[in-house]
């Protein structure tokens, strides 16, 4: 899929892309450079990330302990 850059350096993200990632407008970005790539990822929200270490064991100053 190809984009143009505009003249003042934006983007489209086609919607498509938008879509497959869940994008919404005004969601925050995070951008970096990997080699020549430029990647975009989204900014998710706190309660997105809820229940993620649901089943991993953690000591009590936070360090993830082995699975028994």
């Amino acid at each position: 899929m190809q984009v143009i850059v505009s003249p003042k350096y934006q983007i489209v993200i086609p919607k498509e892309i938008r879509s497959k990632v869940g994008l919404r407008k005004g969601q925050k970005m995070h951008i970096s450079i990997k080699g020549k790539s430029i990647v975009l990822l989204p900014d998710k929200p706190i309660q997105s990330l809820r229940g993620i270490l649901k089943d991993s064991k953690m000591d009590d100053a936070g360090r993830q302990g082995e699975h028994k």
